[in-house]
């Protein structure tokens, strides 16, 4: 563990260190995974640049295991990432329920997408390491030490835009898709606050990209062949998202204070990472 809490400068060196190792582990991943298609090579690229850039840094300043910046593995973690799958599938549901009912949109057989078992699993584990991979790279190290230091408010709202702006290479997004990006960046950084930990963002992460396709909802730009069921979409892009899918939709907006009031109100275990326990 670091022996005491970094200075301004020596906290300003230690981010850049992050960022510069983030960014080249990017470039490296983009190439080894050039191959796969765009869905699966962004999962990875995100996935190795978050375990690379976290491990380095969590080596060199702290000579701290990669499990100290919130990934213990016990009882504790399972249950966070349960709360969290549940409040994201829950908010997933609720916008699908709203548009449904809403004949906003129906749900309509989508023969030229299949359903496949075999495929629902790889999507599945690729939505998987993505979401991880997304959390550990923007509520990892970095995040950490900036909370550390400059306490919740300056650390989560630049952490969300950063967020929502790497996301700007997605397929037809949109200003409304950058703002519930941004939103969903404040989110995760409450979950973190709220346990302690990165399973429960994790869980609300991984478990909202997973259901919107079980219901052929485009995500993020992506259309993803699950369940052979697709939305038909009624209604205009400012209900539906267009082509980015929900989360460019005013229905994901109005759903996001609800999910954070359910965060703060779950029965989380609270652990307090050993970067924040320092600057206590």
């Amino acid at each position: 563990m670091s022996e005491s809490k970094p200075n301004k400068p020596q906290l300003l060196v230690r981010v850049l260190v992050f960022g510069i190792v983030a960014f080249a582990a990017r470039e490296v991943f983009a190439r080894l995974f050039g191959f796969a298609g765009p869905l699966v090579a962004g999962a990875m690229v995100v996935f190795g640049s978050a375990l690379l850039s976290n491990g380095v840094t969590l080596r060199i300043y702290e000579r701290a295991r990669f499990s100290d910046i919130g990934l213990k593995l016990d009882g504790d973690a399972l249950r966070n990432f349960g709360w969290g799958a549940t409040v994201g599938s829950g908010a997933a549901l609720l916008v699908i329920a709203v548009s449904l009912l809403a004949r906003l949109a129906t749900l309509v057989p989508a023969p030229e997408q299949p359903r496949n078992v075999g495929s629902a699993v790889f999507v599945a584990i690729v939505l998987l390491m993505g979401a991880m991979g997304e959390e550990i790279l923007f509520r990892g190290y970095g995040f950490q030490l900036l909370l550390a230091r400059w306490g919740a408010f300056s650390t989560i709202l630049p952490t969300a835009v950063l967020f929502a702006a790497a996301h700007g290479g997605n397929p037809d997004i949109t200003e409304l898709g950058y703002f519930n990006t941004f939103l969903w960046g404040v989110l995760f950084g409450l979950c973190f606050l709220r346990s302690g930990d990165l399973w429960l963002p994790i869980g609300v992460h991984f478990a909202w990209n997973w259901t919107l396709p079980l219901f052929g909802a485009n995500l993020s730009g992506f259309t993803m062949s699950v369940t052979g069921y697709a939305m038909k979409w009624n209604a205009s892009p400012i209900w539906s998202g267009g082509g980015y899918g929900p989360e460019a939709s005013l229905l994901t907006t109005f759903v996001m204070p609800l999910a954070a009031y359910a965060i703060w109100r779950l029965p989380v275990r609270v652990d307090k990472p050993f970067l924040l326990r320092e600057a206590s």
